[in-house]
């Protein structure tokens, strides 16, 4: 009998540092092989689709190997850096070792490491991803997703059992060996394609495992769907007074490979392409999500501020906000909060599988940050049950911890309605998006010295618009200019802070 020992090297894998979220991007190293690490110590940070993380090790030894470069994308649960717990140098890996790590018959072709460390979590096939990291929990899932960029020589990737790199769609044993981008497989994965156009197929009955790809990495588009359902045989119960024209553009429209468009050239001396991902990949999916799911509708009040502003000027020299951040923005979101209270249906959110609505007896208000890594939502826990103080230090932190980049996915979440300040770039007004999952967002202007007539007179006055959206599913004309009104009401006369609250 071969007596166990514990392996010198252990590999530290990607954990989810989300919620269910199965990728992240090594944003930059900490460390190098050679370095010697301890428990607890911040070895890389990673951008998901929601934030910014650093990532600590949990164990003492000197680096080994870095399996991947900064820019790389990385799959959770691959492993990312091999640390030797042992204290001394690692040794060379060896070939009869990767084949003890992880024994299994059904995929002999897949590479392992060299040096399977013993208190791995195993990810067989079938089996559930185990958490890697204390606080990170690894969520368990069968999507497969289009090939991430390679890392280049010199960097070993980790692949654990059962996993395959994917092709358009199709399943290959070796990154080397490629399989056919468009010829069919026993047992094929299902096809790629993004939410709105596996609703559309499924709309209008087609199956998307016999719809030719012709997006990027094989994705199916809706040009795909609306071409298969344009080829598809008519039927007997079709009427004869269909006209003729209809059905020729079918086959020319499934001869995808002739009438493909040439691959879209562009000047690489005078421009500039940035890739789409992370936090600005999420917030375009969301947005565009938002835009065509929720009815959104826009109201607008134009309103004198002149007393909010010089309530503003008075809190700053109270003692009671000594070292507080006090600016327009605090008692904008104060105003929203008594708002809620005088009009709490607004505050609510769309159940589509219940088809529900869910009114929320608490409030956490979202602040639109514009960083340098895109713009991000997180919002304040419970701001309906602060004063204003405690309001003002929860928006400082807040503001603070988004322009370094340092807000966590938890803060992101749970949000039911938000304010996005246009007015810091000069803007007047808009027509801002909601938040997904949330009831109504409050876009704030510029505050400027206008022309006003004030107790019947012509005056300069501190003039302000304000911009509501709200889901009409949720909050119809009425409610929603009630509470706009509302809002108004308390920035034109502060004083109804109080009597209001």
């Amino acid at each position: 009998m071969t007596t166990m020992t514990q392996a010198p090297v252990r590999e530290f894998k990607m954990p989810d540092v989300g919620e269910g979220l199965t990728e992240a991007e090594i944003l930059k190293w900490y460390v190098q092989p050679g370095d010697t690490v301890t428990d607890g110590q911040v070895v890389c940070e990673v951008e998901t689709a929601k934030a910014a993380v650093e990532l600590p090790i949990p164990y003492d030894g000197v680096v080994r190997a870095l399996h991947f470069p900064e820019g790389t994308t990385v799959d959770v649960g691959t492993s990312i850096i091999a640390v030797d717990v042992s204290g001394g140098s690692a040794p060379e890996p060896e070939a009869p070792a990767a084949a003890e790590a992880v024994p299994t018959a059904a995929a002999p072709a897949v590479a392992v490491p060299a040096e399977q460390p013993a208190e791995a979590e195993p990810t067989a096939v079938g089996s559930g991803r185990q958490p890697v990291l204390v606080g990170y929990g690894v969520s368990t899932s069968a999507t497969r997703r289009r090939p991430r960029k390679s890392a280049p020589d010199g960097f070993a990737r980790q692949t654990l059992e059962g996993d395959r790199t994917e092709l358009n769609g199709h399943a290959q044993a070796t990154p080397t060996a490629p399989a056919p981008a468009t010829a069919p497989v026993a047992g094929a994965l299902r096809p790629l394609a993004k939410p709105p156009v596996r609703k559309l197929a499924k709309d209008l009955g087609v199956d998307l495992a016999t719809v030719t790809a012709t997006g990027p990495d094989g994705i199916v588009t809706r040009e795909d769907v609306h071409a298969a359902v344009a080829a598809a045989p008519k039927t007997s119960e079709e009427p004869a007074a269909v006209p003729a024209p209809v059905a020729p553009p079918a086959p020319t429209a499934a001869a995808t490979p002739a009438t493909a468009p040439a691959p879209v050239s562009y000047d690489t001396a005078r421009e500039t392409r940035i890739p789409v991902k992370g936090v600005r990949k999420a917030t375009a999916a969301a947005m565009v999500g938002s835009a065509f799911t929720a009815p959104h509708v826009t109201e607008f009040v134009t309103v004198d501020v002149t007393r909010t502003m010089k309530l503003v000027e008075e809190l700053k020299q109270d003692k009671e906000f000594t070292g507080l951040r006090v600016n327009p923005l605090l008692l904008i979101a104060k105003a929203l909060l008594v708002a809620i209270r005088r009009n709490p249906d607004v505050n609510a959110s769309w159940d589509e599988a219940a088809q529900e609505i869910v009114v929320k007896h608490y409030v956490n208000l979202g602040i639109a940050a514009a960083t340098p890594r895109g713009l991000i939502v997180p919002n304040i826990k419970d701001a309906h049950a602060k004063t204003l103080p405690q309001l003002a230090e929860s928006l400082g932190e807040l503001v603070s911890t988004a322009r370094d980049g340092k807000t966590s996915p938890s803060a992101m979440q749970a949000g039911t309605v938000t304010i996005t300040n246009v007015g810091v770039f000069g803007v007047d007004t808009g027509t801002p998006i909601l938040n997904p999952g949330e009831s109504a967002i409050l876009a704030v202007g510029a505050i400027k010295l206008q022309p006003w007539v004030h107790k019947g007179k012509v005056k300069p006055r501190q003039v302000t618009t304000l911009a509501l959206s709200f889901d009409h599913r949720l909050v119809d004309g009425e409610l929603g200019s009630r509470f706009l009104a509302d809002v108004a009401a308390i920035l034109e006369q502060p004083k109804r802070l109080i009597s209001w609250a």
